[in-house]
């Protein structure tokens, strides 16, 4: 949407706020006095929910012991699958295709152990230059263990401009010798939606596996995997599920691939009903529970019950409204307020490419990042010259977006970034 002859004033800020459908989240979430948090896409804030449900999940602990597997509000054999229904409507899958284990990268590892198949023709992944480094690392790693070079066999689509990727420039790098594909929904440092619907079916009409890391996606827009058709996808909880560091990652595999064994088994990559049998010959579950590994990690999987909950009654397509609201406002008043000071947005300005954050670009990035968090604004900094600034819809408001664009505009006039080292500290 657009504000038409928008109004820059702090009134007009709070007009909209009046109006948000999503204000009352704001309420059950610990946000620091005088903090304006704008880093939700590396880490989302914690919840009354989320750490209400840590304590419940202790003190099952407390009160069943060994037979919390089995007893209680949420008895941990099953967890993992409660949890992965909670995140289906997420990515618009069925609750069977999605279990939440694991990190995101050793999730990663066993879906690339699992899909990735090459033969004397099909030999080659492809990725893209713009992602995670994680997923870029793990790929190469599954190539080795296969005995390939990875500078020979895996293949990273091209930006033309080091922000953003062309579709088509995807879909002509999709080769006879392409076995897999693995891509990000979102990318982390521009935003960019890919055309996840596109590029499924695209890589399907070549006979190529396709996935996608939904990181900086799940959480922030709405998504129809399983009506997409795509093969599989992985990402974490941590950012825009609200559920900690550290917190368990997911996957989805698509119902198509059930029956197929993991490329990594483990304990709990056994059906339910066989795997006290102690057998050594592994009855895979016939749904996602198969690409489990190892036993679930309870503590860190218990916050996603209150996130998930809040998703769950908030509503996907609202969050994503509001995002699209609070990213254009944002955008809007950068424009309006700092074109004196040689910032670049490199995001997608449209609503159909932008996902839940706004990247600028400025030579002094680094040191401009100090002096936000200097005045209690939290932005993230992406080496060697960016800046996110991420306004979630669950709890950040238009005020904060006005008052973080004026800050800014202050810090550059008194240029009082030049207090601090162009440079970035341990953990950017």
């Amino acid at each position: 949407m657009r504000y038409d002859n928008m109004n820059t004033e702090k009134t007009y800020a709070n007009q909209l706020d009046q109006k948000d459908n999503l204000k009352d989240f704001r309420k059950e979430f610990y946000i620091s006095n005088g903090t304006i948090y704008l880093d939700g896409n590396s880490l989302g804030l914690l919840s009354m929910r989320a750490e209400q449900a840590v304590d419940d999940a202790v003190n099952a602990w407390k009160k069943y012991a060994i037979d919390g597997w089995t007893e209680g509000e949420h008895p941990w054999f099953y967890l993992s699958e409660k949890l992965g229904s909670m995140t289906a409507p997420l990515i618009g899958a069925k609750k069977d295709e999605v279990i939440v284990t694991g990190s995101t990268t050793t999730n990663m590892h066993q879906l690339v152990a699992s899909f990735y198949k090459p033969n004397n023709k099909k030999t080659k992944i492809l990725a893209d230059e713009l992602n995670f480094p994680s997923d870029i690392y793990a790929l190469k790693s599954q190539l080795k263990l296969k005995g390939y070079d990875p500078d020979e066999h895996l293949i990273q689509v091209k930006s033309r401009n080091g922000n953003t990727l062309e579709t088509e420039d995807i879909v002509k790098a999709m080769a006879d010798d392409v076995a897999l594909i693995v891509l990000p929904g979102v990318l982390y440092r521009s935003g960019q939606i890919l055309d996840m619907e596109r590029l499924t079916k695209e890589a399907h009409k070549r006979n190529i596996t396709i996935g996608f890391d939904l990181c900086h996606s799940i959480g922030a827009i709405p998504h129809q995997l399983s009506e997409w058709g795509v093969d599989f996808a992985f990402w974490c909880t941590y950012k825009h599920l609200n559920a900690g560091p550290g917190s368990v990652a997911g996957l989805y595999v698509n119902q198509k691939h059930f029956g197929n064994e993991p490329g990594l088994a483990g304990w709990f990559s056994s059906s339910k009903e066989k795997q006290f049998d102690m057998e050594h010959t592994l009855t895979p579950a016939e749904d996602a529970g198969a690409y489990q590994i190892g036993t679930p990690h309870l503590l860190s999987a218990a916050p996603l019950l209150g996130s998930l909950e809040i998703f769950n009654e908030a509503g996907i397509k609202q969050v994503r409204q509001k995002s699209l609201e609070l990213t254009h406002y944002l955008m809007e008043l950068i424009d309006s307020e700092l074109s004196d000071y040689n910032f670049t947005v490199v995001s997608p300005t449209d609503e159909v490419t932008r996902g839940g954050h706004i990247f600028l670009e400025h030579k002094e990035a680094a040191r401009i990042c100090k002096a936000l968090k200097a005045d209690g604004i939290v932005p993230d900094f992406r080496t060697p010259n960016g800046i996110r600034l991420a306004p979630v819809a669950l709890y950040n408001t238009f005020e904060e977006v006005w008052k973080t664009v004026h800050t800014l505009k202050q810090i550059m006039k008194e240029e009082r970034y030049k207090r601090y080292e162009n440079k970035r500290g341990v953990i950017a």
